[in-house]
């Protein structure tokens, strides 16, 4: 697609050619025929132009002239006036009527209403269901609001990998910068298909890839240290699995010298990062059970920090013995429910094998329906051991 832009006229190369160059700017720069240059321009004067961006480079296809020849001249900063010009007076106001109602506080004391009837209607009171902000529900909710965010991405490395090319590769690398090879391969059949219509020669494609080919390293690098320097630059804010994302894709890139540094630096803040959460998950995990709150450990084991991260083996035995001893045949109906819900999130669900299911009605229904989850469920029930249920996943908020 044709666009515009001014151009300077640097030389003339001879009487079928001109140099020109973006004006203001160093690239993009190019030859121009002379057939094309109105009469009157000069070396020197700053013109209109119609480019089209190639494959092989840009081409000027029309020079537009002014009245006269515009030359560059110096940029004056001007303040811009805005508003009609006219005077107006200053400042007036108005002051609003007394109500004979008098304050909407006092009214209310004297219709008898107090501040529960304002909490009900915000919905600030107390709730009844799921604990607030005190209990765990509560306190994941208040933190995943301040969970890092996904960090901006930076251009740097791409805009000085651009900056040194020649002209010829720009259209080129920025393809591959947008969609790698195959982004290069459908603009090279998009141009051809042009040129076709308009009965103009096709680019030859095979040139245009081997520079690609030669293009993608320089490209793939460049764009993954904009993702690694942005990642260092948020620090803590970035989100671990965007970090990991970092990390395995250095694997995948022709480092130099200045990317391994970066790409060390990034699996010492993955690592680090990792086993400080690691440390306190089996930390709160730990706490749960020296206090004998086992179905919050529980709850607790079934949501690591990472996928990777698995329970150490002497607390996940601990998990299972606590566990099975809570679960007995005289423990509370509403208690031992509670126990087989956790239970069944847990890793260690297999191992755990209570002691005796209660006598409710609604507890033997329950444990039936879990006895797939829990097997020692089923040898208490005198049931065949079913076939584990398939993996549940709970979508995130």
């Amino acid at each position: 697609m044709a666009r515009r832009i001014e151009i300077e006229l640097t030389s003339r190369l001879d009487d079928s050619q001109w140099s020109w160059r973006a004006a203001g700017a160093r690239q993009p720069k190019g030859t121009v025929e002379s057939s094309i240059v109105p009469k009157g321009v000069n070396v020197g004067d700053i013109v209109k132009a119609d480019v089209e961006t190639r494959m092989d480079g840009i081409e000027i296809t029309a020079i537009h002239a002014p009245s006269a020849a515009v030359t560059a001249a110096p940029k004056v900063e001007r303040i811009e006036l805005l508003g009609s010009g006219k005077e107006k007076s200053g400042v007036t106001w108005d002051l609003a009527k007394k109500s004979k109602k008098g304050p909407r506080r006092e009214r209310d004391e004297r219709s008898g209403k107090d501040g529960r009837d304002r909490r009900e209607r915000s919905g600030s009171g107390p709730r009844s269901g799921r604990p607030s902000g005190g209990g765990p529900e509560g306190r994941g909710r208040s933190e995943g609001r301040g969970r890092p965010s996904a960090p901006v991405i930076s251009t740097e490395h791409r805009n000085a990998l651009l900056g040194s090319l020649e002209s010829a590769q720009l259209p080129i690398a920025e393809q591959l910068l947008q969609g790698g090879i195959p982004a290069v391969r459908a603009a090279i059949q998009e141009q051809n298909a042009q040129a076709r219509s308009a009965g103009q020669p096709e680019a030859s494609s095979d040139a245009i890839m081997a520079i690609a080919e030669k293009l993608l390293p320089q490209t793939s690098l460049a764009m993954w240290k904009d993702r690694a320097s942005s990642a260092l630059a948020a620090g803590k804010e970035t989100r671990l699995r965007d970090l990991r994302a970092v990390v395995s894709a250095s694997r995948s890139v022709n480092l130099d010298d200045d990317g391994r540094a970066m790409a060390k630096t990034l699996q010492e803040t993955l690592d680090h990062r990792a086993n400080a959460l690691s440390d306190e998950w089996v930390k709160r995990m730990v706490t749960c059970l020296d206090e004998g709150r086992t179905a919050e450990a529980l709850r607790i084991s079934a949501r690591p920090p990472d996928h990777a991260t698995r329970c150490p083996s002497d607390l996940a035995t601990k998990l299972a013995e606590q566990a099975s001893a809570a679960m007995t045949a005289d423990a509370d109906g509403t208690m031992w429910l509670e126990l087989l819900e956790a239970v069944g999130d847990s890793p260690v669900r297999r191992n755990v094998k209570p002691s005796g299911i209660p006598a409710d009605p609604n507890v033997q229904n329950e444990a039936r329906k879990a006895a797939g989850l829990v097997p020692a469920l089923a040898t208490l029930l005198g049931l065949r051991i079913p076939p584990p249920p398939p993996r549940r996943t709970t979508a995130r908020k």
